[in-house]
């Protein structure tokens, strides 16, 4: 059964009366921890809110007498209502408060309104964090809102690169754990790490990906030319890695070689793959030209037979050369001739 309002005015004093003697007894105990000036700025915090809440109380108090000598006073309602008033009223004043400190640059103390009046760690901790206080930020996401990724963000900003490992680890974010590693120059775990990564990669037939740890991360460009060798010849992901494999050739007279070599042990299934790299290498420079040309031509001389669209490919390898137009048109034109009689 729902208490009458004055009975709910006089327990909610007399919570706050009890409230106000644990704060006083919590701040003395305080001075035996804290600096002079943080236990005043945390009286004054107290102060305030106290003053709103009295506030509030007397407003609604003056309201109900209101109501009750102009007979608008109802039994059941209004209880309802100031309970629900008050509570609104109360969580309005403290949003306020906190967006002051907020507006003062004062994240600390709007962190202690949103986490100690609101129940609200998630912001408070957002403002710890906002404020660069890292440390107390992880502490709050950990202990409150058991959030291990924002925790370690936070162990990271401060530089507590151990702290934020154990985390990671726990998560099993290698790659973010080699990267760590690599931070405080302890390249053996990194590298432990990274491998971990490419190994997880190419099980999961990313080559690619696995390529760009071992180059980008651990600097071992030749495993990183090996592994999209292998994707290539394994058909994993086959297209891009050999397009990456001739990327990461810069030496135009290598390349030449490589792509010469890698031709003549392709399988004709794989031709037609193959043909769209040449695509891309025939534009890099003027001097792969002539073998990516004759290859094309090759492949393309094979495959018309059974696949007579593939003779609009010679148009990438001759641009601009208005015959070679002229050619491939007779040649469609014959061959549709030919299909017709």
């Amino acid at each position: 059964m729902m208490m009458n309002k004055q009975k709910f005015i006089d327990k909610f004093m007399a919570a706050f009366v009890l409230l106000a003697m644990f704060k006083v007894i919590g701040i003395v105990a305080q001075l035996f921890h804290e600096s002079f000036w943080s236990v005043v700025g945390t009286l004054v915090i107290f102060l305030i809110v106290a003053f709103i809440i009295l506030m509030v109380i007397t407003a609604l108090k003056d309201k109900e007498q209101n109501e009750r000598n102009s007979g608008k006073g109802g039994a059941g309602g209004g209880n309802f209502y100031l309970e629900n008033s008050l509570f609104d009223r109360i969580r309005s004043k403290y949003e306020e408060l906190a967006q002051k400190y907020i507006d003062e640059k004062d994240y600390k103390k709007a962190a202690k309104v949103y986490m100690n009046l609101l129940q609200d760690y998630y912001r408070g901790a957002k403002m710890l964090e906002e404020g660069g206080f890292y440390n107390e930020a992880a502490a709050v996401y950990l202990k409150k809102l058991n959030s291990k990724s924002d925790a370690a963000n936070c162990y990271e900003k401060a530089k507590q690169y151990k702290k934020a490992i154990d985390l990671y680890k726990e998560m099993e974010q290698k790659e973010k754990v080699g990267d760590l590693y690599k931070e405080i120059n302890d390249l053996k775990n990194a590298h432990i790490y990274y491998q971990m990564v490419a190994e997880d990669y190419t099980t999961n037939n990313q080559m690619v990906k696995a390529s760009l740890i071992y180059r980008k991360k651990m600097e071992k460009p030749e495993e990183a030319q090996s592994i999209l060798l292998k994707g290539w010849e394994e058909d994993k992901d086959a297209f891009n890695c050999l397009n990456n494999y001739f990327a990461n050739i810069f030496d135009v007279n290598k390349l030449e070689v490589e792509i010469e070599e890698i031709y003549g042990k392709t399988p004709a299934y794989k031709k037609a793959t193959y043909l769209e790299a040449m695509k891309y290498e025939f534009k890099k420079d003027p001097k792969l030209q002539a073998v990516t040309r004759k290859i094309a031509y090759e492949i393309i001389a094979e495959k018309v037979e059974n696949r007579s669209e593939i003779i609009n490919e010679l148009k990438h390898f001759n641009p601009g050369d208005e015959v070679i137009l002229k050619d491939i048109s007779r040649f469609k034109t014959g061959r549709n001739k030919m299909f017709r009689n």
